[in-house]
Protein backbone atom coordinates (compact mmCIF):
# COMPACT_ATOMS: atom_id res chain seq x y z
CA UNK A 1 0.00 0.00 0.00
CA UNK A 2 1.37 3.39 -1.00
CA UNK A 3 2.22 5.60 1.99
CA UNK A 4 3.00 9.30 2.26
CA UNK A 5 6.22 8.81 0.29
CA UNK A 6 3.91 8.29 -2.68
CA UNK A 7 4.13 12.06 -3.09
CA UNK A 8 7.47 11.36 -4.81
CA UNK A 9 5.85 8.79 -7.11
CA UNK A 10 2.93 10.65 -8.75
CA UNK A 11 0.24 8.41 -10.22
CA UNK A 12 -2.30 10.89 -11.60
CA UNK A 13 -2.15 13.77 -14.11
CA UNK A 14 -2.66 16.34 -11.35
CA UNK A 15 -0.05 14.82 -9.04
CA UNK A 16 2.40 14.53 -11.96
CA UNK A 17 1.92 18.20 -12.91
CA UNK A 18 2.48 19.30 -9.29
CA UNK A 19 5.55 17.07 -8.97
CA UNK A 20 7.05 18.36 -12.22
CA UNK A 21 6.50 21.96 -11.13
CA UNK A 22 8.23 21.23 -7.84
CA UNK A 23 11.22 19.67 -9.62
CA UNK A 24 11.46 22.64 -12.01
CA UNK A 25 11.28 25.15 -9.15
CA UNK A 26 13.87 23.20 -7.16
CA UNK A 27 16.30 23.23 -10.10
CA UNK A 28 15.84 26.98 -10.63
CA UNK A 29 16.22 27.79 -6.91
CA UNK A 30 19.31 25.58 -6.69
CA UNK A 31 20.91 27.38 -9.65
CA UNK A 32 20.13 30.74 -8.04
CA UNK A 33 21.64 29.58 -4.75
CA UNK A 34 24.77 28.30 -6.49
CA UNK A 35 25.11 31.50 -8.54
CA UNK A 36 24.65 33.85 -5.59
CA UNK A 37 26.67 31.74 -3.16
CA UNK A 38 29.41 31.23 -5.74
CA UNK A 39 29.57 34.98 -6.42
CA UNK A 40 29.89 35.72 -2.70
CA UNK A 41 32.66 33.13 -2.23
CA UNK A 42 34.48 34.38 -5.33
CA UNK A 43 34.26 37.98 -4.12
CA UNK A 44 35.52 37.06 -0.65
CA UNK A 45 38.54 35.30 -2.15
CA UNK A 46 39.29 37.56 -5.12
CA UNK A 47 38.78 40.87 -3.36
CA UNK A 48 39.94 40.04 0.14
CA UNK A 49 41.82 42.80 1.87
CA UNK A 50 45.59 42.96 1.22
CA UNK A 51 48.09 45.34 2.77
CA UNK A 52 48.91 48.20 0.44
CA UNK A 53 46.50 47.28 -2.36
CA UNK A 54 43.89 49.81 -3.56
CA UNK A 55 40.17 49.22 -3.13
CA UNK A 56 38.46 47.29 -5.95
CA UNK A 57 36.89 49.34 -8.73
CA UNK A 58 33.37 50.43 -7.81
CA UNK A 59 30.51 49.90 -10.28
CA UNK A 60 27.68 51.74 -8.53
CA UNK A 61 25.35 53.35 -11.05
CA UNK A 62 26.35 51.02 -13.92
CA UNK A 63 23.08 51.00 -15.89
CA UNK A 64 23.79 47.91 -17.98
CA UNK A 65 24.57 45.76 -14.95
CA UNK A 66 21.56 47.09 -13.06
CA UNK A 67 19.28 46.34 -16.01
CA UNK A 68 20.67 42.80 -16.31
CA UNK A 69 20.26 41.89 -12.65
CA UNK A 70 16.72 43.32 -12.73
CA UNK A 71 15.75 41.58 -15.98
CA UNK A 72 16.99 38.12 -14.93
CA UNK A 73 14.88 37.85 -11.72
CA UNK A 74 11.88 39.27 -13.62
CA UNK A 75 12.28 36.63 -16.34
CA UNK A 76 12.53 33.87 -13.70
CA UNK A 77 9.37 35.08 -11.94
CA UNK A 78 7.42 35.28 -15.23
CA UNK A 79 8.68 31.84 -16.27
CA UNK A 80 7.59 30.27 -12.96
CA UNK A 81 4.27 32.10 -13.08
CA UNK A 82 3.46 30.65 -16.52
CA UNK A 83 4.30 27.10 -15.45
CA UNK A 84 2.40 27.52 -12.18
CA UNK A 85 -0.70 28.72 -14.07
CA UNK A 86 -0.46 25.71 -16.40
CA UNK A 87 -0.15 23.38 -13.41
CA UNK A 88 -3.15 24.98 -11.71
CA UNK A 89 -5.29 24.46 -14.81
CA UNK A 90 -4.29 20.77 -14.87
CA UNK A 91 -4.69 20.15 -11.14
CA UNK A 92 -7.87 22.15 -10.62
CA UNK A 93 -10.11 22.12 -13.71
CA UNK A 94 -13.68 23.39 -13.40
CA UNK A 95 -15.95 20.86 -11.65
CA UNK A 96 -19.00 19.46 -13.46
CA UNK A 97 -22.52 20.42 -12.46
CA UNK A 98 -22.84 17.13 -10.57
CA UNK A 99 -19.76 15.57 -8.93
CA UNK A 100 -19.10 11.85 -9.21
CA UNK A 101 -18.26 11.51 -5.55
CA UNK A 102 -19.26 13.31 -2.37
CA UNK A 103 -16.68 13.01 0.41
CA UNK A 104 -17.55 14.22 3.91
CA UNK A 105 -15.03 14.59 6.71
CA UNK A 106 -16.17 13.65 10.22
CA UNK A 107 -14.39 13.48 13.55
CA UNK A 108 -12.58 11.16 12.91
CA UNK A 109 -13.46 9.27 9.72
CA UNK A 110 -14.33 9.81 6.05
CA UNK A 111 -17.69 9.19 4.40
CA UNK A 112 -17.93 8.76 0.62
CA UNK A 113 -21.14 8.76 -1.44
CA UNK A 114 -21.15 7.82 -5.14
CA UNK A 115 -23.71 10.21 -6.62
CA UNK A 116 -24.36 8.12 -9.72
CA UNK A 117 -25.15 4.78 -8.11
CA UNK A 118 -25.95 5.84 -4.55
CA UNK A 119 -23.33 3.56 -2.99
CA UNK A 120 -22.13 4.71 0.46
CA UNK A 121 -18.77 3.70 1.94
CA UNK A 122 -16.55 4.69 4.84
CA UNK A 123 -12.76 5.12 4.81
CA UNK A 124 -12.31 3.07 1.62
CA UNK A 125 -12.80 4.75 -1.76
CA UNK A 126 -12.63 2.70 -4.96
CA UNK A 127 -11.90 4.36 -8.30
CA UNK A 128 -11.77 2.99 -11.86
CA UNK A 129 -8.59 3.52 -13.86
CA UNK A 130 -8.81 5.81 -16.86
CA UNK A 131 -11.75 7.90 -15.64
CA UNK A 132 -11.42 11.28 -13.92
CA UNK A 133 -13.60 11.40 -10.80
CA UNK A 134 -14.91 14.78 -9.71
CA UNK A 135 -15.07 15.05 -5.92
CA UNK A 136 -17.14 17.46 -3.84
CA UNK A 137 -15.50 17.78 -0.44
CA UNK A 138 -17.47 18.78 2.65
CA UNK A 139 -17.13 18.68 6.43
CA UNK A 140 -19.74 17.68 8.99
CA UNK A 141 -18.07 19.38 11.95
CA UNK A 142 -14.63 21.07 11.91
CA UNK A 143 -12.01 21.86 9.28
CA UNK A 144 -10.34 18.74 7.87
CA UNK A 145 -7.87 18.35 5.00
CA UNK A 146 -8.02 15.62 2.35
CA UNK A 147 -4.78 14.30 0.85
CA UNK A 148 -3.90 11.13 -1.05
CA UNK A 149 -0.15 11.24 -1.65
CA UNK A 150 0.71 10.55 -5.27
CA UNK A 151 -2.88 10.93 -6.47
CA UNK A 152 -4.31 14.25 -5.27
CA UNK A 153 -3.33 17.65 -3.99
CA UNK A 154 -4.13 18.72 -0.44
CA UNK A 155 -7.49 20.44 -0.11
CA UNK A 156 -9.50 21.49 2.93
CA UNK A 157 -12.95 20.26 3.92
CA UNK A 158 -14.64 23.30 5.47
CA UNK A 159 -18.08 23.29 7.15
CA UNK A 160 -20.62 25.07 4.96
CA UNK A 161 -18.12 25.70 2.16
CA UNK A 162 -17.64 22.81 -0.27
CA UNK A 163 -14.42 22.43 -2.23
CA UNK A 164 -13.78 20.41 -5.37
CA UNK A 165 -10.95 18.29 -6.74
CA UNK A 166 -10.35 15.58 -9.30
CA UNK A 167 -9.06 12.07 -8.66
CA UNK A 168 -7.61 10.12 -11.58
CA UNK A 169 -5.11 7.41 -10.58
CA UNK A 170 -3.18 5.97 -13.51
CA UNK A 171 -1.76 2.86 -11.86
CA UNK A 172 -3.70 0.13 -10.01
CA UNK A 173 -2.99 -0.16 -6.32
CA UNK A 174 -4.03 0.93 -2.85
CA UNK A 175 -3.07 4.45 -1.81
CA UNK A 176 -3.05 5.88 1.70
CA UNK A 177 -5.11 9.01 2.35
CA UNK A 178 -4.81 11.19 5.44
CA UNK A 179 -6.23 14.27 7.10
CA UNK A 180 -3.48 16.90 7.21
CA UNK A 181 -5.36 19.60 9.15
CA UNK A 182 -5.39 19.16 12.94
CA UNK A 183 -9.03 18.39 13.74
CA UNK A 184 -8.97 16.94 17.24
CA UNK A 185 -7.41 14.34 19.48
CA UNK A 186 -7.57 11.53 16.87
CA UNK A 187 -6.51 13.65 13.89
CA UNK A 188 -3.55 11.31 13.31
CA UNK A 189 -5.87 8.32 12.88
CA UNK A 190 -8.21 9.88 10.38
CA UNK A 191 -6.93 7.85 7.48
CA UNK A 192 -8.55 6.17 4.51
CA UNK A 193 -7.70 4.07 1.49
CA UNK A 194 -8.09 4.79 -2.20
CA UNK A 195 -8.21 1.60 -4.26
CA UNK A 196 -7.51 2.09 -7.96
CA UNK A 197 -8.65 -0.84 -10.12
CA UNK A 198 -9.73 -1.68 -13.64
CA UNK A 199 -13.20 -0.67 -14.77
CA UNK A 200 -14.68 -4.18 -14.60
CA UNK A 201 -13.43 -4.78 -11.05
CA UNK A 202 -14.72 -1.39 -9.96
CA UNK A 203 -18.15 -2.03 -11.50
CA UNK A 204 -18.43 -5.35 -9.68
CA UNK A 205 -17.38 -3.74 -6.39
CA UNK A 206 -19.87 -0.89 -6.82
CA UNK A 207 -22.72 -3.30 -7.52
CA UNK A 208 -21.81 -5.27 -4.40
CA UNK A 209 -21.91 -2.08 -2.33
CA UNK A 210 -25.45 -1.41 -3.54
CA UNK A 211 -26.76 -4.69 -2.19
CA UNK A 212 -28.68 -4.43 1.10
CA UNK A 213 -27.83 -6.50 4.13
CA UNK A 214 -29.86 -9.67 4.48
CA UNK A 215 -31.44 -11.15 7.57
CA UNK A 216 -28.99 -13.62 9.09
CA UNK A 217 -29.93 -17.30 9.14
CA UNK A 218 -27.65 -18.15 12.04
CA UNK A 219 -29.58 -17.80 15.34
CA UNK A 220 -26.64 -16.20 17.18
CA UNK A 221 -26.20 -13.64 14.41
CA UNK A 222 -29.97 -13.00 14.46
CA UNK A 223 -29.70 -12.27 18.18
CA UNK A 224 -26.87 -9.84 17.38
CA UNK A 225 -29.13 -8.01 14.93
CA UNK A 226 -31.88 -7.81 17.55
CA UNK A 227 -29.38 -6.36 20.02
CA UNK A 228 -28.15 -3.85 17.41
CA UNK A 229 -31.71 -2.66 16.81
CA UNK A 230 -32.48 -2.45 20.51
CA UNK A 231 -29.47 -0.27 21.33
CA UNK A 232 -28.90 3.33 20.24
CA UNK A 233 -26.49 2.05 17.55
CA UNK A 234 -29.17 2.65 14.91
CA UNK A 235 -29.17 6.37 15.72
CA UNK A 236 -25.61 6.72 14.42
CA UNK A 237 -25.01 3.79 12.05
CA UNK A 238 -27.05 2.84 8.99
CA UNK A 239 -27.36 -0.71 7.62
CA UNK A 240 -29.14 -0.79 4.28
CA UNK A 241 -32.10 -3.14 4.35
CA UNK A 242 -32.11 -3.29 8.15
CA UNK A 243 -32.37 0.30 9.35
CA UNK A 244 -34.37 2.86 7.38
CA UNK A 245 -32.60 5.77 9.08
CA UNK A 246 -30.06 7.67 6.97
CA UNK A 247 -27.66 7.86 9.89
CA UNK A 248 -24.48 9.77 9.21
CA UNK A 249 -23.00 10.31 12.64
CA UNK A 250 -21.04 7.07 12.36
CA UNK A 251 -19.94 5.01 9.35
CA UNK A 252 -22.45 3.03 7.30
CA UNK A 253 -22.08 -0.61 8.39
CA UNK A 254 -23.86 -2.37 5.50
CA UNK A 255 -20.61 -3.94 4.24
CA UNK A 256 -18.48 -3.62 7.37
CA UNK A 257 -16.90 -7.09 7.13
CA UNK A 258 -15.57 -6.42 3.62
CA UNK A 259 -13.46 -3.42 4.66
CA UNK A 260 -9.77 -3.64 5.36
CA UNK A 261 -9.50 -1.23 8.29
CA UNK A 262 -11.33 -0.24 11.46
CA UNK A 263 -11.44 3.12 13.19
CA UNK A 264 -10.33 4.96 10.05
CA UNK A 265 -7.06 3.05 9.88
CA UNK A 266 -6.15 2.72 13.55
CA UNK A 267 -6.22 -1.12 13.27
CA UNK A 268 -6.81 -3.76 10.59
CA UNK A 269 -10.33 -5.13 10.33
CA UNK A 270 -9.91 -8.53 11.99
CA UNK A 271 -12.34 -10.39 14.29
CA UNK A 272 -9.96 -9.85 17.20
CA UNK A 273 -9.71 -6.09 16.63
CA UNK A 274 -13.45 -5.76 16.05
CA UNK A 275 -14.12 -7.44 19.39
CA UNK A 276 -11.67 -5.07 21.12
CA UNK A 277 -13.45 -2.16 19.49
CA UNK A 278 -16.88 -3.33 20.66
CA UNK A 279 -15.59 -3.98 24.19
CA UNK A 280 -14.40 -0.38 24.51
CA UNK A 281 -13.74 1.89 21.51
CA UNK A 282 -11.64 4.20 23.72
CA UNK A 283 -9.01 1.51 24.31
CA UNK A 284 -8.47 1.27 20.56
CA UNK A 285 -8.93 4.91 19.58
CA UNK A 286 -8.93 7.30 22.57
CA UNK A 287 -11.11 10.33 21.93
CA UNK A 288 -13.36 8.64 19.38
CA UNK A 289 -16.97 9.79 19.67
CA UNK A 290 -18.43 6.28 19.96
CA UNK A 291 -19.35 5.52 23.59
CA UNK A 292 -18.55 2.39 25.57
CA UNK A 293 -21.74 0.32 25.90
CA UNK A 294 -20.19 -2.12 28.40
CA UNK A 295 -21.41 -5.15 26.48
CA UNK A 296 -21.29 -8.49 28.25
CA UNK A 297 -19.18 -11.29 26.71
CA UNK A 298 -22.38 -12.95 25.49
CA UNK A 299 -23.58 -9.74 23.84
CA UNK A 300 -20.18 -9.28 22.20
CA UNK A 301 -20.38 -12.79 20.74
CA UNK A 302 -23.83 -12.06 19.30
CA UNK A 303 -22.77 -8.74 17.79
CA UNK A 304 -19.57 -10.25 16.38
CA UNK A 305 -21.56 -13.05 14.76
CA UNK A 306 -23.90 -10.56 13.13
CA UNK A 307 -21.26 -8.07 11.98
CA UNK A 308 -19.32 -10.88 10.31
CA UNK A 309 -22.30 -11.40 7.98
CA UNK A 310 -22.10 -7.83 6.66
CA UNK A 311 -20.04 -8.44 3.53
Amino acid sequence: MSGLLGAFDPQSPGARATFDLGILATIIFTLIFVAVGGTIVYSLVRFRWREGEPDPKQIAGHKTIELVWTAIPLAIVVFLFVFTARTMSTVDPAPPARPDLLVIGHQFWWEARYTGSGAVVANEIHLPLGKPFSVRLESADVVHEFWVAGVSRKIQAIPGRPNYLWLEPTRPGTYTGVCTEFCGVQHTWMRFRVVAEDAATFAAWEQAQLQPATLPADPVAAQGLTLFRAMSCVNCHAIKGISDLRAGVGPDLTHLASRGILGSGVVDNTPENLRLWLEDPQQVKPGVLMPNYHFTPEQLTRLMSYFNTLR
